[in-house]
């Protein structure tokens, strides 16, 4: 299976295709980075449910999440000259710190934007990297321009989120895995931010089987994904704070693959509230003592309120990432055990 961008107008015609096949090769380029995450079976969600509910723990990567994958298959893509031009970021949290962590293995200078609202101790996470961190407006949308501007200045190489063939490749890197342990798998929750990790896994889902069921699954208060798929183009929407800040941030408007990925290849879009991804950072922790992040639990928050219908049996959630600020996860198992 492949997805192309073009749309049959001049420019789109020179934007690379993506094949299945890119998806083996990235995950045969990062085995050195990205390791294979365990799939794990929740027989407590299983029990509450009726689905068969197994969790992929991407919260286990060394940077803590599923950004490694695409970040070091974009980085080991480059050629000696870009790398010795260094390469650029702009993030909410997650995408910079395995933008940075794959830089300073591989010897390349890292420099990443991000807005004033992304929490301190993700800045600081990213700074103990070896990155250089530049703090820009109030949204990725507005660190995105400034990434541009030192893009022009200085020469560096993008490395977008989630907008990029080799990005979306790694992040497919996952459902090759997630086919690997479970081959009968019915269907998928997957968090929902940009789309690179949705199209990336849906292009290998249904490749495989197009009756695979794919779900996204955003934040409530803020979901440009699911506003572009609604207006039928990418659009802007207001971001606001959230749980869920890895999930923070536009699509862009200049958006060439995951819009129209998670538009064609994408069966649902669920949102979930504040309190829902709460409740589902503080289940995870108390049922299977694992440290989640807010974007990394949308999926069990979703399946404990249950807004998700026809899945099938077999269904695998996708634990995108477990950076969260200890002083956050304990106040909400105080909140929840009171």
């Amino acid at each position: 299976m492949m997805f192309s961008s073009s749309n049959g107008d001049a420019d789109s015609m020179d934007k690379p295709e993506i094949f299945l096949r890119d998806v083996f090769l990235a995950r045969q380029r990062c085995s050195g980075f990205a390791q294979k995450t365990p799939l794990l079976h929740s027989s407590a969600l299983s029990a509450s449910t009726g689905y068969e509910v197994f969790l992929k723990l991407e919260n286990l990567q060394q940077t803590g999440s599923f950004k490694i994958r695409g970040a070091a298959n974009k980085l080991l893509s480059l050629s000696s000259e870009e790398r010795q031009r260094g390469v650029l970021a702009f993030s909410t949290g997650n995408h910079g710190r395995a933008v940075a962590y794959v830089a300073a293995q591989l010897g390349i200078r890292s420099v990443i934007c991000m807005s004033h609202r992304v929490p301190r101790y993700r800045v600081e996470a990213m700074e103990a990297l070896g990155g250089e961190v530049v703090l820009s407006g109030q949204s990725q949308d507005e660190a995105y321009l400034k990434a541009l501007e030192l893009e022009r200045k200085e020469g560096l190489i993008m490395v977008k989120p989630f907008d990029d063939p080799h990005v979306i490749a790694g992040q497919g890197t996952i459902g090759i895995e997630i086919l690997e342990d479970l081959p009968e798998v019915d269907s998928l929750l997957i968090p929902l931010s940009g789309g690179g990790l949705l199209a990336g896994i849906a292009l290998a889902m249904k490749a495989t089987s197009p009756a695979i069921k794919i779900v996204g699954v955003g934040l409530e208060v803020s979901c440009p994904m699911q506003a572009s798929l609604q207006a039928g183009l990418p659009v802007e929407i207001e971001e606001k704070d959230s749980l869920g800040d890895a999930l923070l941030g536009g699509i862009g408007l200049d958006n060439c693959y995951t819009f129209p990925m998670v538009r064609d290849l994408v069966d649902e879009v669920i949102l979930v509230s504040e309190k829902e991804i709460a409740a589902g950072m503080f289940y995870a922790f108390d049922t299977h003592r694992q440290v989640i992040e807010g974007a990394g639990a949308v999926g069990i928050a979703a399946l404990l309120v249950d807004k998700t219908s026809h899945l099938g049996k077999n269904l695998a959630v996708v634990v995108s990432g477990g950076n969260v600020d200890p002083r956050l996860l304990a106040e909400i198992a105080w909140r929840e055990y009171a």
